[in-house]
């Protein structure tokens, strides 16, 4: 068992900020006097990280990844813990590793996602349905980026049956040609907005027997 203790200055900017400890074992971390919880990142995720489908029952052994890491590395720190300068960081290791290796790193978003299916409410609005205060469930679309960033470009837009995931995006069988008008009008600029999953936003219904989502990808800049 070993105590260790350093000093640092807080990164410029707003962005979000994680301590990286995936070079400790096992302990407990304090900045400031302030307690970030225990860090535990030598106990090593198990399991079958094979193929993912979420169709079925789910089950706790359902999609699981990254089999073989540390269950958790990075751990978040509040800025509002932080000064400029003269920060105080206290860890208290149980099992050894090598403090060298403690970094305190920032996040800055590059780009955010939304996929969103038809009849895909809110919990809200989901509630005022069964209260009778709405007859109809209109599900959005919504995007942020991160404090002092904007959405500059709608990289990716597809209402229709588009493929892939967040980063990978692909337009699918069924595209509503439209899709790239209503978010371009609507984000550009702003550093969140939203857009209703409906065909009249997007120039009309492009299949209309199928059920249809919105895939987005924007750019924050």
């Amino acid at each position: 068992m070993t105590w260790y203790k350093t000093t640092f200055s807080a990164p410029e900017g707003n962005e979000p900020l994680a301590l990286d400890m995936n070079s400790m074992g096992k302990g407990l971390i304090w900045i400031n006097g302030e307690s970030l919880g225990r860090h535990w990142p030598g106990n090593i995720a198990r399991g079958n990280c094979g193929g993912c489908s979420y169709a079925g029952t789910f089950t706790e052994n359902k999609c699981q990844t990254n089999c073989g890491q540390p269950s958790q590395r990075w751990y978040h720190v509040p800025r509002s813990w932080l000064k400029p300068s003269g920060n105080v960081l206290v860890v208290f290791e149980e099992w050894g590793g090598d403090p060298n290796g403690i970094s305190l790193g920032s996040r800055r978003t590059k780009s955010v996602c939304a996929d969103v299916f038809e009849g895909q409410p809110s919990l809200k609005k989901w509630h005022m349905l069964r209260s009778g205060k709405v007859d109809k469930l209109q599900p959005k679309a919504h995007l942020w980026c991160s404090p002092g960033q904007k959405i500059s470009k709608i990289k990716f837009a597809s209402y229709g049956l588009p493929q892939g995931t967040c980063g990978s995006f692909q337009e699918g069988s069924c595209h509503a040609h439209k899709s790239y008008n209503a978010l371009e009008r609507n984000c550009i600029g702003q550093q969140s907005c939203s857009v209703s999953v409906a065909p009249e936003v997007f120039g009309g219904d492009p299949c209309p027997d199928s059920m249809k989502k919105l895939s987005v990808e924007a750019v924050c800049s």
